[in-house]
């Protein structure tokens, strides 16, 4: 069968990277093509356009690049309607996947939706665009069952695929091999993850530094850099810092870190599943007032995705206003100090691993994408 995946980011790139090994491995004929990333391409699939190219976010960005934004879109339905795909695969990305669900539904092409929009957070009126253009929608976050069926939507909860990324990295490395590889002190590591775009990066990084600074005697502060990001843009924030910038290895940093501090997003659960203690951080121009609206008109009590499987504030979250130095450093103090503090959250993760359950999320739902397409044929 011939597939065809948009991603437009790099957690997206990953998790769909790993249903399209899964999709080769149980339909040998299947033939992908997409917009995503470099991992995507690895996997298997014909890369139309990388997701560097897409990735705006906010209000002055999205103006500002208006006309790429328009040109990715004629690009992408020209292309959809060329290859003919049997079904158009979505990976999260809703600003931009969910008028493709629309365009692809009008010509004949079946949409199935792989991660959720984060519906559940904000714009809950997309439910309706999903209803009218979804076919099928595979879940993998645990309360999202209940909150689509109460939207009158059924979905197919997978599991959750960071599980699948985390099973196939290597093994942990033992501390003096990871920093004797990297060229690293021997020093007790704070990890810094401002997030994968330049917006979130230059708001989130000069506050991280500061606030960490303070403990640089004892420990070393170690960035992870994102890979669609040019590593001169953490060179000119990170000027004047003893810092360290690592690339490509998320995971084994977290495995290695005493805490992480970082952006709020997929990473807060990768965080989790990999034992890390955390703080979650985000702070944006001019968003405070959707903050407030979250807060008090949404009523929406958490955004990471820890507290929201836990239901309970299991890693403190320091959103916009409260994403000060001064508080990114006292949370610091204390997950590095107080023993109890720390074990209260390191707790709290086992929970996390019991609802989340067992890995194999990409074989499942490649199993399910396949059974449910063969059922129409």
């Amino acid at each position: 069968m011939k597939y065809y995946f948009i991603a437009g980011e790099a957690s997206g790139d990953l998790h769909a990277s790993n249903l399209i090994e899964a999709l080769k491995k149980q339909d040998a004929e299947a033939d992908v093509r997409g917009f995503g990333g470099e991992l995507m391409e690895a996997a298997g699939m014909s890369l139309v356009k990388h997701y560097r190219e897409m990735a705006f976010m906010g209000f002055i960005p999205v103006l500002l690049n208006l006309r790429t934004i328009k040109r990715n879109f004629k690009t992408c339905e020209a292309d959809l309607l060329s290859f003919k795909p049997d079904v158009l695969v979505l990976v999260d990305y809703p600003g931009f996947n969910l008028r493709m669900a629309e365009f692809a539904q009008k010509h004949g092409i079946r949409v199935y939706y792989y991660i959720s929009p984060k519906i559940w957070a904000w714009k809950k009126h997309r439910i309706k665009q999903i209803k009218a253009h979804v076919d099928e929608m595979f879940t993998i976050l645990p309360f999202e069952t209940d909150f689509y069926k109460e939207l009158g939507y059924s979905v197919n909860y997978v599991g959750n695929p960071v599980l699948d990324a985390v099973v196939k990295r290597p093994a942990k490395p033992d501390f003096d091999t990871f920093i004797a590889e990297n060229n690293l002190p021997s020093k007790p590591i704070v990890a810094l993850l401002p997030g994968s775009r330049l917006q979130e990066i230059n708001s989130l990084l000069p506050r991280m530094l500061e606030a960490a600074s303070a403990f640089s005697e004892d420990y070393q502060l170690v960035i992870t850099a994102a890979p669609n990001v040019e590593l001169s843009v953490y060179e000119k924030l990170t000027d004047g810092y003893a810092v360290r910038l690592v690339e490509n290895q998320t995971y084994e940093v977290l495995q290695q870190a005493k805490v992480a501090v970082l952006a709020s997003g997929t990473v807060s659960l990768e965080a989790g599943i990999l034992r890390c203690p955390q703080i979650v951080c985000y702070r944006m121009a001019g968003g405070a007032f959707f903050f407030w609206i979250g807060q008090n008109v949404l009523n929406i009590s958490w955004v990471s995705l820890v507290n929201l499987i836990l239901k309970k504030e299991a890693v403190r979250e320091l959103l916009q206003h409260r994403c000060s130095v001064t508080n990114i450093r006292q949370e610091l103090g204390r997950l590095l100090n107080e023993s109890t503090y720390r074990k209260r959250q390191l707790n709290d993760y086992e929970e996390l691993h019991r609802q989340l359950g067992e890995a194999g999320a990409s074989e499942r739902a490649a199993a399910m994408i396949i059974e449910k397409l063969n059922e129409k044929k």
